[in-house]
C-alpha cells in the first residue's frame, strides 16, 4: 500500500513545484531522503532503565527499533566516559518516513497546547529541517499514564533540496504548519 503523502507528492506537489520554480524536469524537484528521530537521555549512564524506557517510547512513536547512541569522548563535568550510552535514535526511510511525517503533521503537532506553528528558521544550508519537541506525550501512541520520565526529542527531516526555499516549499506543500 502506498502512503498517502507519497501519492500526494507524486500527484500534486511535483507538478506544483515544477510550475512555481520553473524546473525543467521532475527529477529536479526536491524530495525527502530520510527522517532521523533522536532522543538524548542525560541520566542514561546513571540508570539504564531510563534509557530502556526511552527506547520503548521511541519504538512506539517511529514503528521501528531504535539504536543506542554512545558518547564519542569523555566529559568530566557531566561524569561521562567515552563509550557510555547517552541516547537513542531511529532513521526512517521510504514508506515509514512518509507515514511518520503524515502522523506528525496531521495528528501530533496539532495536539501541542497553544500551538501556533513551527519555526520557519530551522533550515540549514543543505535544505534540512530540524524540529525540537519537549515531551513525548504529544504522540498518540504513548500512554500518558505509563510515562516514567518526560523526554524530549529532535526530529530532523533530510531533503535533497539545493536551496532553503525549495525545502521550505516542499514541507509547506506536505502540510507542515509554519508560523507566519
Amino acid at each position: 500500500m502506498i502512503p498517502r503523502l507519497l501519492e500526494k507528492y507524486r500527484d500534486k506537489i511535483v507538478p506544483e513545484m515544477i510550475k512555481s520554480f520553473n524546473f525543467t524536469s521532475k527529477m529536479q524537484v526536491p524530495r525527502l531522503e530520510k527522517i532521523v528521530i533522536n532522543m538524548g537521555v542525560g541520566k542514561a549512564h546513571e540508570d539504564i532503565k531510563i534509557l530502556e524506557a526511552a527506547m520503548q517510547d521511541l519504538a512506539l512513536i517511529a514503528g521501528q527499533k531504535p539504536v543506542i547512541t554512545r558518547s564519542k569522548k569523555a566529559i568530566a563535568n557531566f561524569k561521562i566516559r567515552k563509550g557510555l550510552p547517552v541516547g537513542c535514535k531511529v532513521t526512517l526511510r521510504k514508506t515509514k518516513m512518509y507515514e511518520f511525517l503524515d502522523r506528525l503533521v496531521n495528528v501530533t503537532l496539532p495536539r501541542i497546547r497553544d500551538f501556533r506553528g513551527v519555526s520557519a528558521d530551522s533550515f540549514d544550508e543543505a535544505g534540512n529541517y530540524a524540529l525540537g519537541i519537549t515531551e513525548q506525550s504529544i504522540f498518540p501512541e504513548i500512554e500518558i499514564d505509563k510515562i516514567k520520565q518526560v523526554q524530549g526529542m529532535d526530529i530532523i527531516i533530510v531533503t535533497n533540496a539545493q536551496k532553503k526555499e525549495y525545502a521550505k516549499e516542499l514541507l509547506r506543500l506536505f502540510g507542515m504548519p509554519f508560523r507566519s
